[in-house]
């Protein structure tokens, strides 16, 4: 092969993995969350293992990003904006895309297990495995739980936020603290608001597909109105945690980055206007404060415990 056409593999397997700026920064906190709120003075493995803990999640989050990339051409390719996506998979071949995707998720599994060896907990490995089967049964026919509103969105969040989290948090220590649980919970309701918005610009394609996604079910009022809610349920939840744990000087900053998020919304009503019609346009005032806010959530138990 052409240096030309090794740089265009590279990027067509940055794209197929949603590898992009900023989204890259966000994985890597999704995979070490987890083990980053778990160490203290009592728990503190070598750091090997939370390395190959995060690296274990990494596979994981994005082989089902690429497995989604491989499902979904059949729609993205009628999106001006995701169209992109659709091209990479079809110059990569989907079949390619999909054997990516299965390797990347044997190898975490194998990892998770090497893990679950060593900290003596099988939940670890069992906690891989239902990701991988959430994220199969979010992309695969029959199932396809992308077709079922909020069933879907709670499923793909699950595999790529609350599940990592538990794996490489079960990694480091086998009980979940009390303030750990609205912590993660709140995590959970971040991803599921967000999710919900990105599927508005999409609400087109996927009604002419048969994707039932939540802009398709509730239409862009309405889903725009239950992601506010779920957003504040997850601002509220997360800074109870935080608050609990580090105190108020370390939960208010990054729970105000993220709701910033809201900040950014039209109200619902206006929901079907210009400005939720661009995904483009939503990661361009939308995503600075919540990846800032996400890095902070990931530093703020590095530094305060």
């Amino acid at each position: 092969m052409s240096r030309l056409a090794w740089i265009q593999l590279y990027r067509d397997a940055v794209v197929v993995h949603r590898l992009e700026f900023p989204f890259s920064v966000n994985y890597l906190c999704y995979a070490s969350w987890g083990a980053c709120f778990a160490v203290d003075g009592a728990f503190r493995p070598p750091y090997a293992v939370l390395v190959l803990a995060a690296v274990a999640n990494l596979l994981l989050i994005v082989a089902g990003l690429a497995l989604n990339t491989a499902a979904d051409v059949g729609t993205d390719e009628y999106h001006h904006e995701r169209a992109h996506l659709a091209a990479a998979a079809r110059r990569l071949g989907r079949g390619r895309v999909v054997r990516w995707a299965a390797t990347e998720m044997i190898l975490a599994l194998l990892l998770a297990g090497a893990l679950a060896v060593w900290s003596m907990r099988p939940v670890v490995v069992a906690a891989a495995a239902v990701i991988v089967v959430l994220q199969v049964l979010y992309n695969v026919e029959p199932v396809r739980l992308k077709r079922r509103g909020l069933t879907g969105v709670a499923a793909f969040c699950a595999s790529v936020a609350v599940l990592p989290f538990l794996l490489s948090y079960w990694v480091v220590r086998p009980d979940l603290v009390a303030w750990a649980g609205p912590i993660l919970a709140g995590l959970g309701c971040l991803a599921v608001g967000r999710m919900m918005v990105w599927s508005i610009p999409d609400r087109a394609v996927d009604a002419m597909t048969g994707m039932r996604t939540p802009s398709v079910r509730y239409g862009p009022s309405g889903t725009l109105t239950r992601s506010i809610v779920v957003t504040l349920a997850g601002v509220v939840l997360t800074c109870w945690g935080l608050w609990w744990r580090y105190g108020p000087g370390w939960a208010l900053p990054p729970v105000a980055l993220q709701a910033a998020f809201l900040g950014a919304l039209p109200l619902p009503w206006h929901a079907g206007r210009d400005a939720l019609r661009s995904s483009v346009r939503i990661r361009h005032w939308a995503m600075a404060p919540v990846l800032a806010g996400t890095l902070a959530i990931t530093i703020i138990p590095l530094v305060a415990a």
